[in-house]
């Protein structure tokens, strides 16, 4: 029997899955986009690691801590609303982050769009949620996500374009005309909202605190070591971490109700998901660093780099979630970020250019995303039952964004002294006792942008490069190592079936 043809979306429908797209892809390609763009900011602003570190994670912290409270906020006071200031305050930001004249600037600016993001990337799920007729939602779903997929998959290239051609600055400015784009049509989309919702300010600023002091306190750990300051930053993070707790456990409105984790499925997931965007946002961030400044390709080519990891996840997630909703989420909740590590371990590990270094690690990586993403969404919004799935996913979402956050940093802790040791040995066995050796591995917190005297030997540029390239190494294992753990963790908490985790 034939299917009967889909009914024609309405013109709020179409006009609220133009403006979503447009505006959520802005947030989507600034949350990868800068890494590509990072080895020029470093050069041109003369950033250290930790500099570099905080330009990717200010915006992180920002939006990983605010993004349920943004997504209350439009709740309370009216979605299309909330929605027009996170893209008008993001792309006041992306004006000031290619002005920006200093690397504390950039970061500023970088952290009002992280807010603005927070803002924007809630509303708009629950804008199609509450405009798309119940039978067309799944369908308005379908294509945002889509339509954000190919934004995200080809942002990272168009990025590195924009930094071979022009200039670092350019991957901020080009939210401008998007941004124009959404608030000029945005009035066309209707008001919606949920009576009774509000914000959680006071959980927002205390998880603020403490992803922040623990995040600074290991990137600074990296340049200054274990000194007052660094163990004041950790003290601030626990402090802050217990704040939150303590407040969740007593507000009427919860940004993380407490009961949430008593659910065995919904904390395992978590777990998973912890370690495996954690170890996937490290190795976004030095990926491009590395073959940019170790291997020698240009941004536009680190950029679609991880080409093959968008393609597979974009064409192979769909069937995947189709078998897991068959099969049950173990088996690829087990395997797929168990061979995501592999694909980590790879990148890292493998000799030569970019089809015998790059490309293999690049699919396989893909491949056991591809395994995991859409069982690990499904699981994680049928754990708490179908009328808490939207507080399900939202926390998912910050949880996914504050593992790249703690892990950037951690990780970047882990490359500085790796790298600070390898330095010391490359140039020792390339030049000896040279009298400027100790300044050149005292430079380590400068990553790919180490300054060697004149006149020094060929030799010695060789030695960096091959330096880096070592602790970078050191890096994947590390993230291949999250990514088997990820895996474990699938395969234990999901030994019974999600319906009956919990009870």
């Amino acid at each position: 029997m034939p299917r009967p043809p889909a009914t024609p979306l309405t013109p709020d429908e179409r006009w609220t899955l133009a403006v979503t797209v447009l505006g959520s892809s802005m947030a989507f390609l600034d949350g990868t986009v800068v890494n590509v763009a990072l080895s020029a900011v470093q050069r041109d602003l003369n950033a250290t690691a930790g500099g570099a570190t905080w330009v990717v994670n200010a915006y992180a912290l920002m939006l990983a801590a605010l993004i349920l409270a943004g997504g209350a906020l439009g709740d309370a006071l009216g979605r299309r609303r909330v929605y027009g200031w996170g893209v008008a305050l993001f792309a006041l930001a992306s004006l000031a982050c290619g002005l920006a004249p200093s690397v504390g600037a950039l970061i500023a600016a970088r952290a009002v769009q992280g807010v603005g993001a927070a803002l924007l990337v809630p509303g708009s799920l629950a804008m199609i949620g509450a405009v798309f007729d119940d039978a067309r939602r799944g369908r308005g779903v379908g294509l945002w996500s889509a339509a954000s997929s190919v934004m995200t998959l080809l942002g990272p290239v168009a990025g590195g374009a924009l930094v071979d051609v022009g200039s670092w600055r350019w991957v901020f400015f080009i939210n401008l005309p998007l941004a124009a784009a959404v608030l000029w049509l945005l009035p066309r989309v209707p008001e919606t909202r949920a009576p009774g919702a509000r914000p959680d300010w006071v959980g927002a600023a205390a998880v603020t605190l403490g992803l922040g002091g623990l995040a600074g306190a290991l990137t600074r750990a990296g340049e200054a070591g274990w000194d007052a300051l660094t163990l004041g930053g950790l003290g601030l993070a626990l402090a802050a971490f217990g704040v939150f707790g303590w407040w969740e456990a007593r507000t009427r409105a919860p940004m993380l109700p407490p009961a949430l984790w008593r659910n065995r499925t919904f904390v395992g997931t978590n777990l998973l998901t912890l370690l495996l965007y954690g170890a996937l946002g490290a190795v976004g961030l030095y990926l491009p660093l590395y073959l940019i400044g170790a291997r020698g390709f240009s941004a536009t080519a680190a950029g679609a780099a991880l080409l093959p990891l968008s393609l597979l996840l974009a064409t192979l997630s769909g069937t995947f979630g189709a078998l897991a909703d068959r099969h049950g989420p173990r088996l690829f909740l087990s395997a797929g970020p168990a061979l995501a590590g592999a694909g980590f371990a790879l990148l890292g590990a493998l000799p030569g250019g970019y089809w015998t270094a790059v490309f293999p690690g690049a699919v396989v990586l893909g491949l056991g995303m591809a395994l995991t993403v859409a069982p690990l969404s499904s699981t994680v919004m049928g754990s708490l039952g179908r009328e808490q799935s939207g507080v399900a996913s939202g926390v998912n979402n910050a949880v996914a964004r504050a593992a790249g956050l703690i892990a950037v940093a951690a990780l970047g802790l882990l490359l500085v002294g790796t790298y600070r040791a390898a330095l010391d040995t490359r140039l020792r066995s390339a030049v000896g006792q040279a009298s400027w050796r100790a300044g050149v591995v005292a430079q380590a917190p400068r990553l790919t942008d180490v300054r060697l005297p004149p006149g020094a030997p060929q030799a010695a540029q060789d030695a960096v490069r091959a330096a880096f390239a070592d602790a970078f190494r050191t890096v994947a294992l590390s993230a291949g190592l999250l990514g088997v753990l990820g895996g474990v963790a699938g395969g234990l908490i999901l030994r019974r079936p999600p319906e009956d985790a919990g009870r």
